[in-house]
């Protein structure tokens, strides 16, 4: 299998997300494990903040996101609900994007999502694109729109057949990310992998993010600083301070790290890099 889907423990990945539907591989199946996924499992890089290696093999992925109260980024989220669907039998594929929320800056592709088949269609499935990202999988077609929870996204296809994940915001309609028609593999991931968890200009380096999406309401920490976002368009921030910060990841975004873990991560909070 190529996501190595017969290594996962599937009985305890659904216990971790709380999920007791069917399994068989359709459609609906494929929306409720996503928004399932999404809903239990937090975006976050600590470990990365903490200058620790990101494993992607199927056993390290599901003993951190399906065991204790901790997350994880685009690889790891997605390469685990990629061995999921694999060993539940869709048909899943890896893509690489470039995301596009930071304005007219061009940051490599450097993010990791999915497309799924199933019945002859084509589903983008993205777990792990953190607060931004969408709750259910979103049809892979032009002109698509869909409405999740308050959240609505659409697709766009530019030229060469480049497809655009885009969000709906009060201010009309803002481009996430954007992706080439390639297959990509795991050992894509683990290239991409490794420029994000220890490059110098890696937006994960250095600093803490934890993010959370939900319906009506996202969250998001970057390094001190807690942004919620409402379906409404209203936006709220403050600051954390370094001695809130294991409460604050534990009760907004439903992470536990150890104590010696959260005073280092606070020791990184009010830093700049």
């Amino acid at each position: 299998m190529t996501w190595s889907g017969e290594a996962v423990d599937l009985d305890a990945y659904l216990a971790r997300i709380g999920y007791e539907g069917d399994v068989s591989p359709t459609a609906g199946t494929l929306r409720a494990l996503h928004r399932a996924h999404v809903a239990a499992i937090p975006f976050e890089n600590l470990d990365v903040a903490l200058g620790r290696p990101v494993r992607l093999d199927p056993k390290s992925v599901q003993a951190k996101l399906a065991g204790p109260p901790r997350g994880g980024y685009c690889y790891e989220q997605n390469s685990l609900f990629a061995a999921v669907l694999e060993r539940l039998g869709f048909r899943v594929a890896g893509r690489g994007a470039r995301n596009r929320t930071r304005g007219a800056a061009l940051p490599p592709v450097t993010h990791a999502m999915l497309v799924v088949e199933v019945d002859g269609e084509q589903w983008l499935a993205d777990t792990g694109f953190g607060h931004q990202g969408p709750l259910e999988p979103v049809p892979l077609r032009d002109g698509a729109v869909v409405e999740q929870g308050g959240w609505t996204f659409g697709i766009r296809v530019e030229d060469e057949g480049v497809h655009v994940l885009r969000s709906l915001r009060p201010e009309g309609w803002v481009d996430l990310y954007a992706f080439a028609p390639q297959t990509l593999f795991p050992s894509d991931f683990t290239v991409m992998n490794h420029y994000s968890s220890s490059h110098p200009l890696s937006k994960f380096v250095g600093q803490v993010v934890a993010q959370r999406t939900g319906p009506g309401e996202r969250h998001a920490l970057v390094r001190d600083e807690l942004t919620t976002v409402r379906t409404d368009g209203s936006t709220s921030r403050r600051r954390v301070p370094a001695e809130d910060l294991g409460r604050v990841l534990a009760e907004l975004f439903g992470i536990e790290p150890g104590v010696d873990d959260v005073a280092q991560l606070g020791a990184l909070t009010g830093e700049s890099l």
